[in-house]
């Protein structure tokens, strides 16, 4: 394969007229990560494609996609630096901007290059390979249990050749060459790696993606530059931060950012007054490193709502203060301040007061899918009070879930969780997001459910970038999580609650009902476009059937012989009627269950389904 790969990268550079390219600069970077990501946008509906599972909720293309063009838009902030700025600043962009597993490994792989260029103003194909060598490495420490025949083998194979052909052969072009080249055999054997790719036909589509994006970086270097499309929203845009926050009950008011606002006053801030919201980006002078412990020590007795998110070369600043210039004179003792964005809440404030007296005269109250500026709302829901401690100190432990569904989140409220963060299957919230979101709870330590599998390691990585502790407790969707928060002890540690609510809620037998998108084999069985399918928590098929109540009462019979009650969720596009006349057959199978119906919201599954 090596050899095939060097074969492949001498092809291209000996068959051009033009002078080799042998090193690159921070220019050079940008441009070629730039090609990359139009790379990936030509082609997300062909990685979206590549799913196991014929279920409408590919979404690997979207989810890298996403998570690459966060990074572009932090490298563009730093054009004209040095190619070890821009490489920290992707890296740092991606890290922020994470969204799904593949999101998370791919920022992974960009943070590990990123340390390979490290005081690097220029670089060539031997840097190339060992900064792909640092990203593989990254890459797999990233994952508890690595599988082979995915993203992982794709990007080791990567670096292998990248070695091998550097050895041969230092320029850039031809180790970037080599890299393209094994890459695309590596996507191509993934199937004979992992059976369920080879069940359903298909390639990894996170090796596929990792793929593209090389292949891009290589269009720019050898003059291929793909024309850039019209640019289709994705994903939620922008920097990481949650917007559209609705008030929860008990609440005092907030900023559209969660957080907030102190009662009394604060050097001279009203409590009336929202302040400015600023945020930056901060990057230490050259040969030097942050010391975030510091800064944030110093941002905290500026203000309000301080995030400090990143590491030692690059963090975002996010901060509510009466005092922008004194927030920002700070960033320039420390470091390079840049992507600077100030923000008058007060005016903010008054806008959403002015908005909703004008829909109180007009009787028209926003929807449980609007936020107070009547805007969907696409990352955290609400953010909820939590109880206090005697002497008014914040809570000891505070609980965030991500979830998918007005009706799903608004049980999580009736729990009492601390916050929700909207996202899910096909939306999941970046590692930005669920910083913010954490961040704007007033609490000690943190529970944070994923409710997804796909959102595991975007939480993880979450966690480790917070000054508080965060325990991830690993659901695997909404009934989980619910279980999850029920067997909450607030008796012992934080600790062992994350360890007990996740065996609660993987104790909890759960189904998932959707429609096939396409004819596939899933389990062994063949599946035709059109049908009703059951999944369980991790994807394996219970029933299929024409008929769903047939392939619903058929995965139901599975349940626990001692079940007493069973819940369905109903998703977004079911109609009441349909789910009350599956809730009766349901208690008609099984007479000694109760059997509840409620409105969950989910977008892709008919209806999540629990038994206890």
């Amino acid at each position: 394969m090596l050899e095939h790969s060097i074969g492949e990268a001498d092809r291209v550079v000996r068959r051009r007229p033009r002078a080799v390219q042998r090193s690159c600069d921070g220019a050079g970077l940008l441009a070629a990560f730039r090609a990359s990501v139009i790379n990936v946008e030509l082609h997300v509906d062909e990685i979206n494609e590549l799913n196991v599972f014929p279920v409408p909720d590919g979404d690997t293309g979207s989810n890298m996609l996403a998570t690459v063009r966060l990074a572009l838009e932090e490298a563009e902030g730093v054009a004209g630096a040095p190619a070890d700025r821009i490489a920290a600043a992707i890296a740092f962009g991606a890290l922020m901007g994470a969204r799904g597993n593949s999101g998370v490994i791919t920022s992974q792989i960009l943070g590990g290059m990123a340390r390979g260029l490290t005081t690097k103003r220029r670089f060539d194909g031997l840097d190339l390979a060992r900064c792909l060598r640092l990203g593989s490495d990254g890459a797999y420490a990233a994952v508890k249990q690595p599988v082979e025949g995915t993203i992982l083998t794709v990007v080791r194979e990567a670096a292998d050749a990248a070695r091998a052909a550097a050895e041969m052969e230092g320029s850039l072009e031809f180790v970037l060459a080599a890299v393209v080249d094994a890459a695309a055999q590596a996507v191509t054997r993934t199937p004979t790696l992992l059976s369920a790719l080879r069940e359903a036909g298909v390639v990894d589509a996170g090796g596929q993606g990792l793929f593209r994006l090389f292949e891009g970086a290589l269009h720019w270097v050898t003059g291929a530059r793909p024309s850039a499309p019209r640019l289709r929203r994705v994903g939620p845009a922008g920097p990481p931060v949650a917007r559209g926050v609705r008030q929860g009950p008990g609440v005092g008011p907030r900023t559209g950012h969660g957080c907030r606002v102190g009662h009394g006053e604060r050097d001279g801030h009203a409590a009336d007054d929202f302040g400015f919201e600023t945020m930056f980006l901060l990057q230490p002078q050259p040969g030097g490193g942050l010391d975030l412990t510091e800064l944030r020590r110093r941002l905290e007795a500026l203000g309000e709502s301080v995030v400090v998110a990143g590491d030692e070369r690059a963090v975002r600043v996010h901060i509510h203060s009466a005092e922008p210039d004194e927030v920002i004179g700070l960033g320039l003792t420390m470091g390079t301040v840049s992507r600077t964005s100030i923000e008058n809440l007060d005016v903010q404030a008054r806008d959403v007061r002015e908005r909703r007296a004008d829909a109180f005269m007009d009787h028209d109250r926003p929807t449980a899918r609007q936020d107070p500026l009547g805007q969907q709302d696409k990352s955290v829901a609400r953010t909820t009070s939590q109880p206090t401690r005697p002497n008014g100190s914040r809570a000891a432990l505070g609980i965030v879930a991500v979830v998918a569904g007005d009706g799903l989140a608004e049980i999580f409220h009736e729990l009492g969780v601390s916050a929700v963060v909207r996202g899910g299957q096909a939306a999941n919230p970046s590692t930005g997001e669920l910083v913010t979101a954490i961040q704007a709870v007033d609490a000690d330590e943190i529970l944070l459910l994923p409710n997804n599998p796909n959102v595991v390691l975007a939480a993880r990585q979450a966690a480790r970038l917070v000054a508080r502790p965060v325990h991830v407790v690993p659901t695997r969707n909404a009934a989980e999580g619910f279980a999850a928060v029920l067997a909450l002890d607030p008796a012992v540690t934080p600790e062992a609650n994350a360890v007990s609510m996740a065996a609660r809620g993987r104790g909890l037998a759960t189904l998932q009902v959707s429609n096939a998108v396409r004819d596939a084999m899933v389990s062994g069985q063949a599946v035709r476009q059109g049908q009703t399918i059951v999944l369980d928590p991790d994807d394996g098929l219970v029933a299929v059937d024409d008929d769903l109540t047939k392939a619903v009462l058929q995965a139901v019979a599975t349940f626990p012989a001692g079940a007493e009650l069973i819940s369905l969720f109903h998703g977004q596009d079911v109609e009441p009627p349909e789910g009350r006349a599956l809730a009766r057959q349901i208690g008609l199978a099984r007479p000694t269950v109760e059997v509840e119906l409620r409105d969950g919201g989910q977008p892709h599954y008919r209806y999540l389904i629990s038994a206890e």
